[in-house]
């Protein structure tokens, strides 16, 4: 290497005295010595760059995410809007034939309106609620819901204790049991029958005999749909629908 140095350098190697030897070894220690430094630097230089694209990349991502989860946060309110006027539009006129009929039928009414009013309130800004509270909003609603209808429907409600902590969207259970009133005839003397119960793979089950309507109802998006999409923005559990000639059943993901 110390001979092609040189060679390089035009100098002949063997007429060198000792001197030019020494000098010629500090040559070349300076030679490697700015060999090395430029190595140095132009692997601090890739390794800065390297840094940089992984910081640029790294941010990327993560304003990416949280774009993505604004977009949720977004779709995940307009859904929730959904749900006022779907309910109240169903509940005003009733309440105000019961006062006209039955004053103090118009006055329990009310005050389980405003329960279930409130209910709606009080958790507009949450994405999940525990079972237990879905189930008493669940009660004041079907008070409403009996004196809306009449005895033509039938409920009964079988959930397991170990399951009123787990957790499920505000108002499913009022959306499901909608649903299945909208697509069913209401019959006295053959009653629609819901079921509403849990299993051991932390499903809350809502089941329905099907008593088909003569001319299906044009559908709003706001029941099924909406119990979807919400599972969609928050768990990757979804909601599962079963059908046959006889029943209709939905089973619903508790989540922890």
């Amino acid at each position: 290497m110390i001979s092609g140095i040189f060679s390089f350098l035009n100098v002949d190697v063997k007429e060198l005295t000792d001197n030019d030897v020494n000098l010629r070894h500090y040559i070349t220690a300076i030679i490697v010595l700015s060999l090395m430094i430029s190595g140095v630097s132009t692997i601090h230089y890739l390794t800065e760059n390297w840094k940089s694209e992984i910081i640029n990349r790294a941010e990327h991502e993560i304003k990416a995410a949280e774009s993505k989860q604004l977009v949720a946060e977004i779709e995940l309110q307009a859904l929730r809007l959904q749900l006022d006027p779907h309910f109240v539009f169903n509940n005003l006129s009733v309440l105000s034939e019961l006062i006209l009929k039955d004053q103090q039928l118009g006055f329990e009414y009310t005050e389980n309106f405003a329960k279930v009013y409130r209910y709606l309130l009080l958790n507009s800004k949450s994405k999940l609620i525990i079972l237990k509270d879905e189930l008493k909003f669940l009660d004041a609603y079907l008070f409403l819901l009996k004196n809306r209808i009449g005895s033509g429907v039938n409920f009964e409600i079988s959930v397991s204790p170990t399951k009123l902590d787990m957790r499920l969207p505000p108002v499913t259970l009022q959306l499901l049991v909608e649903n299945a009133l909208k697509y069913n005839r209401i019959e006295k003397d053959k009653p629609l029958r819901v079921r509403i119960f849990t299993n051991e793979s932390d499903e809350l089950i809502v089941h329905n005999n099907l008593l088909p309507l003569l001319r299906k109802p044009r559908s709003s998006g706001i029941g099924l749909g909406n119990i979807k999409s919400r599972y969609a923005l928050l768990s990757d559990r979804e909601p599962h629908i079963e059908q046959n000639e006889l029943s209709f059943t939905v089973k619903i993901p508790l989540l922890a």
